[in-house]
């Protein structure tokens, strides 16, 4: 017989307390752990979560349940991505982005990828190596479609960077750099000679202010799932992701 548990409002509230106190002592999980953005940040910056680099020959993934990079494939061919790619903490694409993307595309069927929204983070500088976080000055996005699934790609600015710093909106990117990510999340799940190919389509290429909606709704299915209830039912039961 499995065994259950019952909280009061006190209980809540210790419970609440003793998962922030152990954020502070303990490695905070990538995803769950890392606030979406310190309070001396401006309303335009977030913490962004660096899983692979360029200069990366493997296609790294944070494990959700650890908050590890795992090898999620080799890249087999030369498909490099041309910035710094992760994830914004505490953002989750589910009901919200779908429900607003099914209403911009005029599509009924999409539904979220069930992941933290993506974020490529443009730097001039060489930064040899991923699991690193970096403050990101998001600029605009694409609107990627992945089989289905709702699949955002945010486009940051590092911020401080000394060539890309100043760009406010998508209209300072230039469309060569652009063109080479539509490449790299167009085609970097292709196989050569493969009859099958991923259904991959990138329906919008979006402005900041965009971007910010987009954001703000992934930081909505990021509270509706994973609040103070699902914590205490992931305690009492294992169970989630």
């Amino acid at each position: 017989m499995e065994e259950t548990f019952s909280f009061d409002e006190k209980d809540k509230e210790k419970l609440t307390y003793l998962y922030k106190l152990m954020s502070r002592v303990l490695k905070p999980h990538p995803w769950h752990g890392i606030p979406l953005k310190f309070k001396e940040y401006s309303e335009h910056e977030y913490n962004a979560f660096i899983e692979i680099v360029p200069s990366d020959s493997v296609k790294y993934e944070m494990d959700k349940i650890t908050g590890y990079l795992r090898v999620d494939r080799p890249q087999k061919f030369s498909n490099i991505i041309p910035a710094l790619y992760g994830f914004i903490p505490q953002t989750y694409c589910s009901e919200e982005l779908a429900k607003y993307t099914n209403k911009v595309t005029n599509r009924t069927d999409l539904i979220g990828d069930g992941d933290a929204l993506d974020i490529c983070v443009l730097t001039e500088k060489i930064i040899p190596r991923g699991d690193i976080m970096v403050t990101a000055i998001p600029i605009g996005g694409l609107r990627m479609i992945d089989n289905d699934e709702v699949d955002d790609k945010i486009i940051a600015v590092l911020k401080d960077d000394s060539l890309y710093g100043d760009w406010k909106d998508i209209g300072d990117c230039p469309e060569s750099i652009l063109n080479r990510l539509r490449h790299y999340f167009l085609t970097y799940k292709e196989i050569p000679g493969q009859k099958s190919k991923a259904k991959v389509e990138i329906t919008h290429t979006y402005g900041v202010e965009e971007a910010k909606k987009v954001i703000e709704l992934t930081i909505k299915d990021y509270q509706n799932k994973y609040n103070l209830d699902y914590l205490i039912d992931y305690v009492t039961k294992k169970k989630g992701d």
